[in-house]
């Protein structure tokens, strides 16, 4: 089994193969797209036969019943006319049995008087003469219309079949109701329906009949006659009818199937006649027709495979010797193909070959010196430099680069890749799997750990090489730059720019630039942060008698105080001479109060001596809280300063807490 399907992979691994291959599935297609149109065209033909057949069908079967309940009205009128008004039972009697002809059309006959006692009937049934009738459904419609009707089936008492009365009222000369004749016909054995037992529709189809209503009359399901939980309504089409819709369609059956439906009226008797044909029983003439079809085609197609076998090896045969000569052309035994054939294509082919070949060997004429030309160029070159392929992976590094990260040359590459920042190292990645798709310069920054844990800062530029001839690219090229000092300054310069270099504090700069993002978290997402603002107290005499040494010793021990007192998360402040801030940001009201107490007692307690005299120093501090109603920072600045200068209006060394007009209680007495 095995030797089999290797000798079928190799078969179809070649150009003969493939191609006889590629016939077979367009044939397949081409049989497949034929067959496909012909089972559509034909479900199409197929079902409009059917359907002039059941329309033909249930148009006879509805004229025939309408012709037998038609005549059982005509008997009936007559008898009518022979009874005339009389409702004496003897004198009935007598005239029901000169007429014992009607029992030909019905089981029974009654007669009844106008107010619905039957009177007379037969042949004789005991029990049915005096039975009273006015609370019956056709009793009403007879005196109500006063016309002939036929009443929804029922069970007969004695015979315990399913039945209906077919009667006409009795009128007198005024045209008044005086009762009603009546004929019994028998739902089995009346010969009413006898046409539908006739009728073939395959195996599966069949015909039947209701009331308006939805009262099964005829059914081959005997169990459906006259039985109240069958449910027109899950046939739709039915459900049309019964509202006096003829005609035909497709659509659901009793048993969930889709078939083929045609409906006609029966008027005289409100009934309807419906013939029904499962689609699939319809379809299956045509679904045999097109199973032989598919049949024949594929022995059509096994007869015809040696035949395109044997006709596409006569055709690659010149492509055999192309393939021959190319690789004594690879072997060096010719130096160029020259093919003998009619075929155009097998031509170009070959011309093609042939000058690639001649460039070939130009570039290699080249290659080597300008391998050795480019080797001398990067190891050379005082920067580190390195080669990619477009797989990713970096073919080359200088002398200079590998000195530069500190590795050897023989590192393997997912090695020294570790050694890229955490940080930094999953974005580099991206980057680098972003240019290798787009064709885009790579130009990233990252820190580099080297083996001896030295930190440094690198800059890579890698610009995608292009041939420059068709566009094609080789692959990619890189610059790695060591920015490390210059990284550290840059650093350097943004920490002197924004910190005081007195008490290492943030300097106003920086304070005010934190104070506008934490403002802007609070618009954004309601975050709670809270602003002190305050200066010393009395410290005009330690400058003034100690000198400026001894009042920025005051300062810094100041600010050592304030930055162990407040949180890690805390923002502090000197914003010139002896003015500070604290803003505290995810702080509310309540714990920044707190703080700003225990900044008070801190400070309090800090002193410098000078010629034998200790000067101690204390805070006024101003607190308050961002609120919906500022529009900037400047207004919770504004409002924690004037609270400041309350705490000095109140005898300096205090703390006191100012709200938003809109959330002080005391502004209404403003």
């Amino acid at each position: 089994m095995s030797k089999k399907l290797m000798l079928s992979k190799s078969i179809l691994s070649t150009l003969k193969g493939q191609l006889l291959l590629g016939l077979l599935c367009a044939l397949l297609l081409l049989a497949g797209l034929v067959l496909g149109m012909a089972w559509q065209v034909g479900k199409v033909m197929v079902q409009e036969t059917n359907m002039a057949h059941m329309r033909y069908e249930a148009d006879l079967i509805a004229d025939e019943v309408t012709q037998q309940i038609d005549h059982r009205f005509e008997a009936l009128e007559r008898l009518n006319r022979i009874l005339g008004m009389s409702n004496d039972p003897e004198w009935l009697g007598y005239e029901l049995r000169k007429n014992d002809a009607l029992l030909a059309w019905f089981d029974a006959i009654v007669v009844s008087d106008s107010n619905g006692k039957i009177v007379s009937d037969w042949p004789t049934l005991i029990g049915r003469v005096g039975l009273e009738t006015s609370e019956l459904e056709y009793f009403k419609m007879l005196k109500g219309a006063r016309r002939p009707y036929v009443s929804e089936p029922f069970v007969g008492r004695a015979s315990k079949r399913s039945m209906v009365l077919v009667s006409v009222p009795r009128l007198d000369s005024n045209g008044r109701f005086a009762g009603f004749i009546g004929g019994v016909v028998s739902l089995d054995s009346s010969g009413l329906f006898k046409r539908l037992a006739t009728i073939r529709l395959g195996s599966e189809g069949y015909a039947a009949v209701s009331t308006a209503t939805g009262k099964v009359l005829y059914h081959p399901n005997r169990v459906l006659i006259n039985n109240d939980t069958f449910d027109a309504t899950t046939i739709p089409l039915l459900d049309l009818a019964l509202d006096g819709w003829q005609g035909d369609g497709v659509g659901k059956l009793l048993d969930g199937r889709i078939g083929l439906q045609s409906y006609a009226q029966v008027w005289p008797a409100n009934w309807v006649v419906g013939l029904f044909l499962p689609l699939e029983q319809a379809q299956q003439p045509l679904s045999g027709f097109i199973h032989k079809l598919w049949w024949i085609w594929v022995v059509a197609a096994a007869l015809m495979m040696p035949v395109l076998w044997w006709l596409l090896a006569r055709i690659l045969t010149p492509l055999s010797r192309l393939e021959k000569q190319i690789g004594y052309v690879g072997l060096g035994r010719r130096s160029y193909v020259d093919l003998k054939t009619n075929m155009q294509e097998l031509k170009q082919v070959a011309s093609t070959f042939n000058r690639v070949e001649s460039e070939r060997q130009q570039l290699v004429e080249h290659l080597q010196e300008r391998e050795a030309f480019l080797d001398s160029v990067l190891n050379a070159s005082p920067q580190g430099m390195f080669v990619a392929d477009f797989g990713g992976n970096i073919t080359y590094m200088n002398p200079a680069l590998l000195e530069i990260l500190g590795i050897e040359s023989d590192i393997p590459m997912e090695a020294w890749l570790e050694q890229i920042h955490n940080d930094d190292r999953s974005g580099a990645k991206d980057m680098w799997a972003h240019s290798l798709k787009t064709g885009n310069d790579y130009v990233r920054q990252l820190r580099f750990i080297r083996s001896d844990k030295e930190m440094l800062w690198l800059d890579i530029h890698a610009r995608v090489v292009m041939l420059s001839q068709g566009g094609h690219s080789l692959g990619l090229v890189g610059v790695v730059k060591d920015i490390t000092e210059r990284r550290e300054q840059e650093a350097l310069q943004r920490w002197e720019a924004e910190h005081d270099p007195l008490t290492g504090l943030l300097n106003r700069r920086g304070f005010e630039r934190r104070l506008e993002e934490a403002f802007a978290d609070f618009q954004k997402t309601s975050t709670p942060s809270a602003l002190l603002l305050f200066d010393l107290d009395h410290f005009k005499p330690v400058n003034d008698e100690g000198g400026h040494a001894l009042g920025d010793e005051m300062l810094r021990r100041i600010a050592q105080v304030v930055a162990w007192e407040v949180r890690r998360s805390d923002h502090v402040a000197r914003q010139g001479g002896d003015e500070f801030g604290v803003l505290l940001p995810s702080c509310t009201l309540g714990q920044a109060q707190r703080i700003a107490e225990s900044l008070r007692q801190a400070v309090s307690e800090v002193s410098v001596v000078h010629e034998g005299k200790e000067y101690t120093v204390t805070l006024s501090i101003g607190v308050t809280s961002f609120d919906e109603t500022d529009t900037n920072v400047e207004d919770a600045l504004s409002r924690a300063d004037a609270a400041s200068y309350d705490a000095k209006g109140k005898g300096r060394d205090s703390v006191v807490v100012k709200l938003a007009k809109a959330q002080d209680p005391m502004s209404i007495f403003e």
